[in-house]
């Protein structure tokens, strides 16, 4: 795991604990607090998505480049896109 890869664990896993346990410290209601707990974890969600699709997407055109294999990106992105859908549905 590079260094770049440990900061974003390392910030998403700050951030999910930061962000429950400042729900779970605030004076709501039990079912504002869960609304609240799943609105973040879409949005957490939406956040690993777009950062895996990212980090695949460079990583596919880095094999791409190392192989030769030249293409205008449009397979690159798609095949990323659902590489990182898969891992975040799983």
């Amino acid at each position: 795991m590079t260094n770049d890869q440990k900061v974003i664990v390392g910030f998403l896993c700050g951030a999910a604990a930061g962000a429950l346990a400042g729900l779970l410290l605030a004076p709501s209601s039990g079912e504002e607090t869960r609304k609240k707990i799943a609105e973040k974890a879409s949005e957490m969600k939406e956040d690993l998505s777009n950062q895996l699709t990212q980090s695949f997407g460079r990583i596919q055109e880095q094999v791409n480049n190392s192989l030769g294999i030249k293409n205008n990106g449009i397979a690159t992105d798609a095949n990323a896109r659902k590489i990182a859908s898969e891992t975040v549905d799983s």
